[in-house]
C-alpha cells in the first residue's frame, strides 16, 4: 500500500497531522507494508528566503485580522500541537521560503531517510526557531536527520530536484488538492486535512480490502437464501 501526503514544512496542521498519521498507522495490522512518501506542497512560493517581522505580524495583514485574532489563532495551534506531544513556539519562528527544503526531502526519499528529514525540519521550524529557508541551516539540520551535508550542499547550489518538488505540485493540482496535510492512498482515497487517527486508520483499512479481496474455499456445508429456516 502507498500512502502519499502533501505538505508544507512551515505547515503547523501538516505537523500534527503527521502524529495523527503516525498514530492510526501503528494500530494499521498491516503497516509493514505501507510505503509512505512525503510530497511538495509550497504554501507561499513568493515567500523570501527569510521573512522579516513577528510572524503574528504576517498573518494578521495576510489574512485581514487583527493582531490579537493572529496572537489567537496562534495559541489555538499551540494547544492542538500540545495534545499530540509537540511543542510549538511562534514567537521565535523564522519562515521563510521552502522550496530548497522540499529539493531536500526528495534527496531525502532516494537515501532512505525521507520521514527522519521532514521531522527535523518540522521541529527546526517549529520548535526551535531555525530559519527554514536559510541553506546552511538546512544542510547542517538535514545532516542531523541522516543526509549527507556535502551531497546537500552540492544540491542547493544547482538546480537537483527542482522538476521534483514542481512535478509533486502539479500533481496536487491534477488531483484537486489545495490545501495541507493532504493524503492519498494508492490514488484511490484522499483524506483532506489532520483529520483524526481513527478517520485515516478506517480509510487504511478500507484500501487494504480493496486490494486484498478475501479468499474463499467453496464446499462446506454452509445456509443461504432461507435453506436453513427453521
Amino acid at each position: 500500500m502507498k500512502v502519499e501526503i502533501w505538505s508544507d514544512v512551515v505547515c503547523p496542521w501538516c505537523f500534527i497531522g503527521k502524529r495523527r498519521f503516525e498514530s492510526a498507522l501503528e494500530r494499521f495490522p498491516h503497516k509493514e507494508q505501507v510505503e509512505v512518501t512525503w510530497r511538495s506542497f509550497e504554501l507561499d512560493p513568493s515567500a523570501p528566503p527569510e521573512r522579516q517581522g513577528e510572524l503574528a505580524d504576517h498573518l494578521a495583514v495576510k489574512y485581514g485580522m487583527s493582531r490579537q485574532q493572529a496572537d489567537h489563532m496562534q495559541q489555538t495551534m499551540t494547544t492542538a500541537a500540545a495534545a499530540e506531544g509537540l511543542t510549538f513556539d511562534f514567537s521565535q519562528a523564522r519562515s521563510g521560503n521552502t522550496f530548497d527544503a522540499h529539493r531536500l526531502l526528495h534527496l531525502a526519499a532516494e537515501r532512505g531517510v525521507q520521514d527522519a528529514v521532514k521531522e527535523r525540519l518540522l521541529t527546526a521550524y517549529f520548535s526551535e526557531g531555525e530559519p527554514i529557508g536559510d541553506p546552511t541551516a538546512l544542510v547542517r539540520l538535514v545532516e542531523e536527520a541522516g543526509l549527507d551535508g556535502a551531497e546537500a550542499k552540492e544540491v542547493l547550489a544547482g538546480e537537483d530536484y527542482a522538476e521534483d518538488v514542481r512535478a509533486d505540485e502539479a500533481d496536487a493540482q491534477t488531483l484537486g488538492i489545495s490545501g495541507v496535510p493532504f493524503f492519498v492512498v494508492d490514488r484511490t482515497y484522499g483524506v483532506s486535512g489532520a483529520q483524526s487517527p481513527e478517520v485515516i486508520l478506517q480509510v487504511l483499512e478500507r484500501a487494504w480490502a480493496d486490494d486484498n479481496p478475501l479468499n474463499v474455499v467453496d464446499g462446506g456445508e454452509s445456509c443461504a437464501d432461507g435453506s436453513c429456516a427453521v
